[in-house]
């Protein structure tokens, strides 16, 4: 669906040069939701914007859809355009216009006759749930809704690429959560191509199938959104996955909680993938080696593509028997990680 090679933009500011997205390569397939992450100034909302042609790229190739977004000019790149719908950060609905005027004003542009933009909108206005909204303007809608507003009008040519740039950062958690219940609901009813850019990793978690990692213009890292948060390999991956892996439960880091743990054995760090239950696991430790296994902190979450969960335990027994409940734990295929070790 989307080959990009060695894509590559520089600015110039005061005279000098600022490469924001440095030799850039990716494949994205066709009715995936991709993510894009990095941190500001990574160079990701440029990256987005040389995929439409907002910004033009210095050097490389952007192919979406068998057509080579670099070379179209004049109507062939009007016509592709088209076939990307953007949403935005901060809506950039147009004020003096209602929910339906602002949906249909690309069908306007495209000289979609009256009654065929009235069908359309209509359609549109109900697969993004804001039916009863329609003659309503954007100062008398929630945030949830303008986006909303924006999905859809988003929608309106049929793109087969959908941008999302920061669409839920303007956005309340609950809000947020549904508009990403929505752009799933719209990757799978349609089969729609998603590339949502964002510095939330709670948001590459909930909904995408893989993600790139970008810093300072380059994509350091980029995999199964599982395989990402299980292994992380860059140190900047390895802060994201923190940021939601985190027990917002527990106010203490690992080091102020280990302060309490009296130094007897060894603490471990589990990381295990899929739906099985961690506590058994553990249970079945206890019963195989003569171990006491204490646990201290854990955390599973949700992906797109199965259950990830840390748990921190402290292991107190005979040494040996310690390195034979490890070595159990490790052919259940959890990986393990020593924190502090007592022994």
């Amino acid at each position: 669906m989307i080959s990009i090679q060695n894509l590559k933009k520089v600015f110039t500011l005061d005279k000098s040069p600022i490469t924001a997205v440095d030799s850039l390569s990716l494949e994205i397939k066709e009715g995936e939701i991709f993510g894009v992450i990095g941190y500001s100034g990574a160079g990701k909302s440029t990256l987005v914007r040389l995929l439409n042609r907002l910004e033009e790229p210095s050097d490389g190739s952007i192919i979406i859809d068998g057509k080579e977004m670099t070379k179209l000019k004049g109507k062939k790149l009007r016509q592709a355009r088209q076939e990307i719908g953007m949403i935005f950060q901060h809506f950039n609905l147009l004020w003096s216009r209602t929910t339906e005027e602002n949906i249909a004003f690309p069908l306007e542009i495209a000289g979609v006759p009256k009654t065929e933009q009235k069908k359309k909108v209509q359609e549109l206005i109900d697969l993004v749930g804001l039916t009863g909204r329609e003659k309503a303007y954007p100062s008398q809608l929630s945030g949830g809704q303008k986006q909303r507003v924006g999905i859809a009008r988003a929608l309106a040519n049929d793109p087969k690429l959908l941008l999302c740039d920061e669409a839920t950062s303007a956005l309340d958690p609950e809000t947020t959560n549904s508009i990403l219940d929505l752009l799933v609901d719209i990757n799978q009813k349609l089969g729609l191509t998603i590339i949502l850019i964002t510095h939330e990793m709670h948001v590459i978690r909930k909904i995408c199938d893989r993600v790139a990692v970008m810093e300072k213009g380059k994509i350091v890292e980029t995999g199964n959104v599982l395989d990402v948060f299980s292994n992380p390999e860059q140190p900047i991956t390895k802060k994201f996955v923190e940021q939601v892996m985190a027990n917002p439960d527990v106010e203490e880091s690992v080091a102020d909680i280990l302060n309490n743990v009296k130094k007897h054995g060894k603490v471990l760090r589990l990381h295990f993938l899929g739906a099985f239950a961690n506590e058994a696991l553990i249970s079945e430790v206890s019963k195989k080696f003569s171990v006491d296994t204490n646990i201290i902190q854990g955390k599973i979450t949700q992906t797109q593509n199965g259950v990830l969960g840390t748990l921190i335990v402290q292991m107190v027994g005979n040494k040996a028997e310690i390195e034979k409940a490890i070595n159990f734990i490790k052919e259940a295929s959890v990986e393990v990680e020593l924190i502090r070790d007592d022994t």
